[in-house]
Parts: structure tokens; C-alpha cells; sequence
């Protein structure tokens, strides 16, 4: 009769019992998966409906998600081509506009391309072909417009979305759902008090170069250049570059510039 207690017996147990809770891990992930997918989507919508003005925290709640997104035409933006592709013309182009993945593409050569040093000031290393837009329509006049972006803060990438209004123009709102910045100081770029700041402020001055910029201090109100300048983070001014850096990088040439400038004529 074996030795209950010898090693071989108790490697076998462990080896079991490790065998079983891997079964009892992989089902579990894989019966999660599609309610982790709609909880994802649904946070990302929110976001863009947020960043819009269309969502309000104390107004609604996850319920009213689907709805509000709804009145949202989703597009993606061909940013080597200056267009605007709906879902029938990305689809030509072998992209399931319901699918695509922005950040995975940044990272696929064939769907993306590497940015010099002096290209790359917000600090993305890649930028994709292809991005998301979603547009608050009138007809075909654009009502209202929300682009992915992203750059670099203190500790890592901020992504978010910047909507303009239809003069392709003025901010309508801007909002980062996913950082690594310090709480209490680069965090404060999720205060609702900042992201209100943004809102009526001008990307570009008459030239059409970008102007907008977050200072390191207090706007001076009275200055011919206010209408462009955001009050800085409070002992954050890395995390304040790193948003105008990439306000400045995605509102530009090598971002979504050439298109919007496209749009408004």
C-alpha cells in the first residue's frame, strides 16, 4: 500500500489540485469575457459621451449609455489620406469599424508608422492610419466632433477624447479615462472643476498653427492669447506638458490637423 505521506503522493495531490483550479480559472475568464467586453464598451461610450457633454454623472446613469450613444455617427478618420471613411468605405478597406482596435493598431507596422523625435512630442512612439471619430450630426453637418487622444504625462500615457464643436474649432470638452498620474496632482486632469476650463477655449490662432496650451501658472484673463490658455495642474507641470504636448501633437499636422482643416472648409 502507497505511503499517503511520501512525496510522490503529495506532488500528485498538489499537481491535482493545481490541475483543478486552473480549470476553475479558464472557465471562469472565459464565461467572463463577454460581460468584461460590454462593461469595457460601455465605459468607453460613456467617456465619449462624456468628453461630448451629452453625459452627466448626476443626471444619468449606466441604463441611459446605449441611448445617448445612439445619437452618435461613428467614422474613422484615414489621418495619411486627410478623409473621413464611413463604415461602408472602412469596410472596403478590410476595417470592421465595429471592431477596430485603435491602440492595438498603433502597435501593428502595417497599420501604423514610427514617429522621428521630432515628430513624436507627445511622446506615442507609433501613430495608427486609422482612428476613431464619433460625430453629433445635423443632416450632413457635423455638429459636434470626438477624437481619441493620447500622450505622454509623468508616469505613463494618458489616452482620452477631445470633442470640438462644429467649427472644428472650439472645445467642447476633453476628458482622460485612463492614466498613471500622481493622485492629487497630475490626477487632478479628472476634475471635473479642470475639464470644465477647457470647454469654449480655441485650438488654433489665426495662422491656423495650434495655440492651445496649458500654462504653468494662472491665465491671465486680460491677455489677447486667454482664449487659448488653460490654468496649469498644481505641482504637476510635467503632466501639464505632457497635455499640451499632445493637444498640440493630435490637433496638428502629423494628427488630425490636415483632416479637421478638411471639415471646416
Amino acid at each position: 500500500m502507497a505511503d499517503k505521506d511520501s512525496v510522490k503522493q503529495t506532488l500528485i495531490v498538489a499537481l491535482l489540485i493545481c490541475i483543478a483550479c486552473s480549470v476553475v480559472v479558464a472557465t471562469t475568464a472565459v464565461a467572463l469575457k463577454p460581460e468584461q467586453q460590454r462593461n469595457k464598451l460601455l465605459d468607453r461610450n460613456k467617456n465619449i459621451l462624456a468628453a461630448a457633454g451629452l453625459y452627466d454623472e448626476d443626471q444619468h446613469s449606466n441604463s441611459d449609455i446605449p441611448e445617448l450613444f445612439e445619437q452618435f455617427t461613428v467614422g474613422l478618420a484615414d489621418l495619411e489620406a486627410n478623409t473621413l471613411l464611413s463604415a461602408e468605405q472602412a469596410a472596403e478597406q478590410g476595417i470592421d469599424l465595429a471592431s477596430y482596435d485603435q491602440r492595438k493598431a498603433s502597435k501593428d507596422p502595417e497599420l501604423s508608422k514610427a514617429l522621428t523625435g521630432d515628430e513624436d512630442i507627445a511622446g506615442i512612439g507609433r501613430r495608427e492610419r486609422y482612428a476613431n471619430v464619433y460625430m453629433l450630426k445635423d443632416g450632413d453637418d457635423i455638429q459636434r466632433i470626438v477624437l481619441p487622444v493620447r500622450g505622454y504625462g509623468l508616469w505613463g500615457t494618458l489616452y482620452g477624447f477631445m470633442a470640438l464643436e462644429g467649427d472644428m474649432d472650439t472645445v467642447a470638452g476633453l476628458g482622460f479615462f485612463e492614466h498613471k498620474e500622481t493622485p492629487g496632482l497630475g490626477a487632478e486632469v479628472d476634475n471635473p472643476k479642470w475639464k470644465s476650463i477647457w470647454v469654449g477655449k480655441e485650438i488654433y490662432a489665426e495662422d491656423m498653427s495650434v495655440a492651445a496650451e496649458v500654462l504653468k501658472g494662472a491665465v491671465n484673463n486680460n491677455s489677447p492669447k486667454a482664449r487659448y490658455q488653460i490654468d496649469g495642474l498644481s505641482g504637476a507641470t510635467l503632466t501639464s506638458r505632457g497635455v499640451s504636448n499632445l493637444v498640440e501633437y493630435w490637433m496638428g499636422d502629423n494628427g488630425y490637423g490636415p483632416l479637421l482643416a478638411t471639415l471646416r472648409k
